[in-house]
């Protein structure tokens, strides 16, 4: 956003206290998905035997995964190619602590700016730590850690089976090590359609990984070498290493949201179709409460870009909001679950079929299923889960329907691809009920 403002004319400061591109390029998306391909691969090595014969033992090096990520994806963790491609499109660049102070003015750890056009503000989480008694005196880890471990651990507990405890958990297992995940609500994934819970906990413990669900941990201690860990049932688990993944968090009044009127103890900042805070300032991704995913950012940052320009455009809609666990299998979904949809609907049909019984599931030996959930009053999908190899890919499809609210019966008319994953979203369709 900053680099197409700064080529479009506009003189832009941007400004970061950690590294230009944020989360996504040096903790996030980027390097965990080299993780989950590396560990994706290891787990397609071992369904050779059921398909194709064998291929004798397969060795995990997590030095290679390791090597990847700090040379190729973070250049250990140094923003220097993001600063230089952002100053190359115009915009100055500074390292620090940016806080509003005004409509239009701009604290940069100390030194005054005003803004004659406004201010966009994008700064992103940090992870939410839970109030257990002793957690913050040990050390463990957040996403940051386990990505920038160079060596693995022997064990591990995972606080959190929401995405990125369940991502994490399946890498870290199918590269050997002990994994248990700790969840407080009743199944991970909780977010999620209960079918793709179940199937994903089944997956889990088929990679090793323990998974306790509905019961959290109430004490972590550590010894200098081990956790230790105990639950709200009285048990107690031991691993080298903890991961912390319990959610983010933002801070509006940390970046001085509440100098322009966000009460100073909101965990959101209220935008407008615009993403307008208030008059000249603007907020974008996590921040707003509209979904915690980059794409999120991205589509949101169009929207800002179009509006400081005093271009026209479609104002911001996140009915059909889409979302990938990057498990495998994958749990793509878009819109709202059954349950949601239940809670705000008077008349909704679900069609739901398990990927084994398409043609191409059973081919491949693939687990997994595609559940629509539709407004039986206006003939239009609301929500939908693919859950499979390509259960992402798979989505896209779903994502226009809901998005572009296709009438039912003209999906059903449409012609799919034999014998294609998503050929199973006609099936789903002719089940709706």
């Amino acid at each position: 956003m900053a680099g197409t403002l700064a080529e479009r004319g506009l003189r832009v400061l941007a400004v970061d206290r950690n590294l230009v591109g944020g989360e996504c390029p040096y903790w996030g998306c980027v390097p965990s998905k080299m993780m989950i391909r590396a560990a994706d691969a290891l787990g397609e090595a071992r369904r050779v035997e059921g398909l194709a014969g064998s291929v004798g033992e397969v060795r995990p090096d997590w030095t290679v995964v390791a090597k990847r990520i700090r040379e190729e994806a973070t250049d250990d963790w140094n923003d220097h190619v993001a600063v230089e491609r952002l100053e190359g499109k115009g915009a100055t660049v500074l390292h620090g602590t940016g806080r509003i102070t005004g409509p239009g003015r701009v604290d940069v750890d100390g030194t005054a700016y005003a803004a004659t056009k406004g201010v966009v503000v994008n700064p992103g989480t940090t992870p939410a730590v839970p109030p257990i008694e002793g957690l913050r005196d040990t050390p463990y880890w957040t996403n940051h850690e386990i990505i920038e471990a160079a060596e693995l651990p022997a064990s591990l507990v995972v606080l959190g089976g929401g995405a990125i405890g369940c991502e994490l958990s399946q890498v870290m297992a199918r590269f050997g090590v002990e994994v248990t995940i700790v969840e407080a609500a009743e199944r991970i994934l909780s977010p999620e359609e209960p079918e793709a819970s179940e199937k994903v906990t089944a997956a889990l413990e088929a990679d090793g990984i323990t998974v306790r669900a509905g019961v959290g941990a109430d004490k972590v201690g550590h010894d200098g070498s081990m956790f230790t860990i105990t639950l709200a049932d009285g048990s107690t688990l031991e691993a080298e290493r903890l991961l912390v993944a319990t959610g983010r968090r933002t801070d509006p009044a940390a970046v001085g949201l509440d100098a322009v009127g966000v009460p100073s103890d909101a965990r959101t900042a209220p935008v407008d179709d615009r993403c307008r805070v208030t008059d000249s300032v603007w907020a974008v991704g996590d921040i707003t409460g509209k979904g915690a995913f980059t794409h999120v950012s991205m589509y949101q940052a169009g929207i800002v870009i179009r509006d400081v320009l005093g271009e026209d455009g479609p104002p911001a809609e996140y009915a059909a909001l889409p979302r990938v666990t990057f498990t495998d299998p994958e749990v793509g979904a878009v819109g709202m679950t059954e349950k949601q949809a239940r809670e705000k609907l008077a008349n909704v049909t679900v069609g739901l079929v398990p990927l084994g019984e398409t043609t191409r599931g059973w081919i491949a030996k693939a687990d997994g299923f595609i559940k629509v959930v539709a407004d039986a009053d206006r003939g239009v999908l609301v929500g939908a889960t693919s859950m499979g190899p390509a259960g992402g890919e798979v989505l896209g499809a779903l994502a226009v329907a809901v998005h572009g609210q296709v009438p039912v019966d003209r999906m059903r008319s449409m012609i799919y691809a034999y014998p294609t994953l998503h050929r199973g979203i006609e099936t789903a369709l002719g089940d709706l009920s």
